[in-house]
């Protein structure tokens, strides 16, 4: 078996029958297990941990961000978090049997496939990073959401995958 493991935050930490139906998302996925979650109104963010099958946790996360896009208006938000997005960070860890490579190989064609199909800017960070100046997220971070407009016509802000 292998297994990976990601931690998706999400801006919403308020309404939690908003996290419950991003939750469930996860919870349909075979081979996929919801570890925790835990909200926090302040920050109004939520942290998701699942693990599982590599492919399987790529299924689940494409589809608790899709949730995530349909249920959460960044325009109608606040919270104490620095946040870009419904779904504002995507992290996977190899836990067995993988590599930190195929966790970054994952990364981009997650990324690619919300891009495409969500028609959501996705930005890739740290190991994943396609650029020197996107490897520290409190850098893409910078201006927040509430900046991102035209933060996001700079050439050097053009997002890995998905609409500018």
């Amino acid at each position: 078996m292998r297994l990976i493991e990601s931690v998706p935050n999400f801006s919403e930490g308020r309404r939690l029958d908003v996290i419950e139906q991003i939750v469930e998302e996860a919870r349909k996925v075979e081979s996929v297990w919801v570890l925790d979650y835990s909200s926090d109104p302040d920050h109004n963010r939520s942290v998701i941990t699942i693990t599982g099958e590599p492919e399987a946790v790529e299924t689940a996360l494409f589809s608790m961000t899709q949730k995530a896009e349909e249920l959460i208006d960044l325009r109608n938000h606040s919270g104490e978090h620095p946040r870009m997005g419904a779904t504002d960070v995507i992290p996977l860890v190899p836990v067995m049997n993988t590599t930190k490579e195929e966790c970054i190989t994952l990364s981009k064609r997650l990324g690619k496939r919300i891009g495409e199909e969500l028609k959501i800017p996705v930005y890739l960070y740290e190991d994943s990073a396609s650029a020197p100046e996107r490897v520290s997220l409190s850098n893409i971070r910078k201006g927040e959401f509430e900046n991102f407009a035209s933060k996001i016509e700079s050439e050097q802000w053009k997002p890995d995958f998905g609409p500018s």
